[in-house]
């Protein structure tokens, strides 16, 4: 979503790279490119102008003039900024001291509010919670038939004793609903309200009455982020007409410009409280201004990828991988096999990747990065025996054949992934004994990876053995090589100084071509 305000910023930053002193005209400057990428991101002109005037007003102070790298004391103030008007710290909900804690969502409607409701459900579920989510969206067709779906989904019970489609009195069932919550022991009421395609008086009046109704703890208002400023608009009108405590965001992995995340905590002052970035019950968590900051500055999100591991990994079989890492040979294509499983929990590779610091520059290859290219390396790992993916050394030409056709690869797309498997262990190995961090041997690699940066260096060719400018001393030295390379030990394919390399492959069953590699 912050992919274009991304991108102006670092273009911004490379301006001021290599300056011992910032001028007034490089602040003047980086100040007029961050304005115009704020306002390119459909970010809110009061917010725009508040920000820039911030960053300015601390680009000249003693922070910058008396630092060693000006560019990166700007790069702070402007991750600082924007820390502030996402909210500054993370605001968590607040839990009832006693009976059950009232949720009331509010927004309008195509919001995702009843997709939202149950995403919320889930993560309380997570947090030891009992929630119970309420239908009183009653106006909206098949909005109760829609979230005792997704109640089901995640395994939260739905209070919904009116069908909906125009009918019931949604005061009622959300009064109705503590009292039950309160019955059946449930520490969490969430209740769905309906929307409009528009803010109407209708609307406000109805959400007021349930919030006077059930004195919810929390009000919380549901925004599409994709919507720009409109939803400034919306957030502020809902504010002075129901009121709320904090915003959640809706489908924050669109591809609108992300205005809305930007400007609604500034202009309303209340927080963004969670984020929901994605189709799945389990793409959502608590917005953490400091981590957005962080994503939009392309300096990554380690906290949340950690967290997100910690949630999809298995402790024992990760302390396991790591012991079998930390031996040579150890580690067999069925531990790759079980961890390639574990992070593909996470979410998509796209997604994980895209949470390490540096990747923007990686952008396109990032969106162009075929997801099902790992379907094809398990399917692959899933032909083969079990001895074989305990010892993938046994693995020759004819085998290689065999689990290309189980696996409906090509030969050579076998050999890649087990080439790559043995030179990914052995670095990992080392890395594992060196007090390194672990990593993946065999993942597939992001396409275009490599074409950009700094290309391998070629190693620097040898002045070659200096030979006597005296003919007959020449001579001589040639003939004392030649009887020295003639005591060496022949192989079965040549001597040491004309091996068939060819005769070599085929005698390793190796395909022919890998005799480029033997050389």
């Amino acid at each position: 979503m912050f992919a274009t305000l991304s991108d102006r910023l670092a273009d911004t930053f490379k301006n001021l790279r290599g300056k011992g002193k910032l001028s007034e005209a490089d602040i003047d400057a980086t100040a007029r490119e961050i304005r115009i990428a704020l306002l390119e991101a459909d970010v809110a002109l009061p917010v725009v102008k508040e920000f820039v005037a911030a960053v300015k007003d601390r680009a000249r102070g003693e922070e910058v003039s008396g630092a060693l790298n000006p560019a990166q004391q700007v790069v702070k103030i402007v991750n600082d900024e924007l820390v502030a008007i996402l909210g500054g710290e993370t605001r968590r909900l607040r839990y009832a001291k006693t009976g059950p804690t009232v949720i009331m969502l509010a927004g309008l409607q195509g919001a995702g509010k009843t997709t939202l409701a149950a995403k919320l459900a889930l993560w309380l579920k997570d947090q030891g919670k009992t929630p119970m989510l309420v239908a009183a969206d009653l106006q909206r067709p098949n909005a109760v038939q829609q979230l005792q779906v997704n109640g089901e989904r995640v395994g939260v019970p739905v209070f919904a004793p009116e069908a909906g489609n125009g009918v019931g009195d949604p005061v009622a069932v959300a009064r109705a609903s503590v009292e039950e919550a309160k019955r059946k022991v449930h520490d969490v009421v969430i209740i769905d309200t309906a929307g409009r395609l528009g803010v109407d008086a209708e609307l406000m009046r109805q959400a007021a009455d349930i919030r006077d109704a059930v004195q919810p703890d929390e009000v919380l208002f549901v925004v599409d982020a994709m919507i720009g400023q409109d939803a400034v608009t919306t957030a502020q009108m809902f504010l002075d007409g129901v009121g709320y405590d904090g915003v959640v965001l809706t489908k924050l992995d669109g591809d609108a410009r992300g205005g809305a995340a930007l400007s609604i905590a500034s202009i309303t002052g209340k927080p963004v409280m969670f984020a929901s970035n994605g189709e799945k019950m389990t793409d959502f968590d608590l917005f953490h201004p400091d981590r957005m900051a962080s994503r939009i500055l392309d300096m990554g999100d380690m906290l949340t990828l950690i967290e997100q591991a910690e949630k999809a990994f298995d402790q024992d079989e990760a302390l396991k991988a790591a012991e079998k890492l930390g031996t040579k040979g150890g580690f067999t294509l069925e531990d790759f096999l079980q961890q390639m499983q574990q992070i593909r929990k996470l979410g998509s590779m796209s997604k994980i990747m895209g949470m390490l610091p540096g990747m923007g520059q990686f952008r396109d290859q990032l969106d162009n990065f075929d997801e099902r290219e790992i379907d094809r390396i398990q399917a692959i790992i899933q032909s083969m025996t079990p001895a074989e993916r305990d010892n993938p050394k046994i693995i020759d030409g004819s085998r290689r054949a065999r689990i290309a056709r189980g696996s409906g690869r090509q030969v050579s797309d076998v050999n890649q992934l087990v080439d790559r498997f043995f030179e990914a262990r052995k670095m990992m190995e080392q890395m594992a004994r060196g007090g390194g961090m672990p990593g993946m041997p065999g993942m597939p690699a992001m396409p275009g990876a490599g074409k950009r940066g700094k290309t391998k260096a070629q190693p620097k060719k040898g002045k070659g053995k200096r030979t006597s400018g005296n003919p007959a001393k020449a001579a001589q030295e040639a003939a004392a090589a030649k009887a020295a390379a003639a005591e060496r030990p022949a192989t079965p394919f040549g001597n040491n100084d004309e091996v068939d390399y060819e005769k070599a492959a085929a005698a390793l069953d190796l395909p022919k071509d890998f005799s480029k590699f033997l050389k």
